[in-house]
């Protein structure tokens, strides 16, 4: 309701002189979350620090009443986990469940988070769109990657003594901000 306009026509007398006045949306928000759970991940405790990242990352997208799309890179391609859905506690039991296995079909993941977030884009233009990539880096080769068009954050969850440091890298070709987990703990 617009007080303000209904008042300077006059004292209201019926619903008909009530000024409305629509609510302005905000555009939603999107998060991308890409998970490496491969088999490396399990060395050193990483996948569970992975896990509590995320218990507090799911939170925080609640909080903000931002959609969550969920791709899991582990076996031998990636597989989504959630498309756009609303964060709540629905996605406990897909944490919960969250093993490491199999190889690491990474860049197979950041290719079909690329493709869907293109689509998405063209879906819903006002939409705002953020990625996060949680990976060790341990990968074989790696291909020349493109930047994300939204703002992009690579959490580097290789831990132990001996560290490759490829996900560094990742993230200067992805255009993506880089923070290992020790920093977010």
């Amino acid at each position: 309701m617009a007080w303000l306009p209904t008042l300077l026509r006059g004292r209201p007398k019926t619903r008909h002189d009530l000024v409305r006045q629509p609510r302005t949306r905000r555009p939603q928000s999107l998060w991308l979350v890409i998970v490496d759970a491969s088999a490396s991940t399990r060395r050193h405790q990483a996948l569970s620090q992975t896990k509590g990242f995320l218990a507090q990352l799911f939170d925080d997208a609640y909080r903000q009443r931002a959609r969550l799309a969920l791709l899991t890179a582990s076996g031998a391609r990636a597989r989504w986990q959630h498309q756009g859905l609303k964060a709540g506690p629905s996605l406990q039991p897909w944490l919960n469940a969250l093993g490491a296995g199999g190889g690491t079909p990474l860049f197979d993941a950041i290719g079909q988070a690329s493709d869907w977030l293109d689509k998405r884009h063209k879906r819903y233009p006002a939409e705002d769109h953020r990625l996060v990539i949680l990976t060790d880096g341990r990968v074989k080769d790696m291909p020349a990657l493109i930047a994300f068009d939204c703002p992009s954050l690579l959490i580097d969850i290789e831990l132990g003594p001996i560290r490759l440091g490829r996900a560094i890298e990742m993230a200067r070709q992805l255009g993506a901000d880089y923070r290992h987990i020790d920093e977010l703990a």
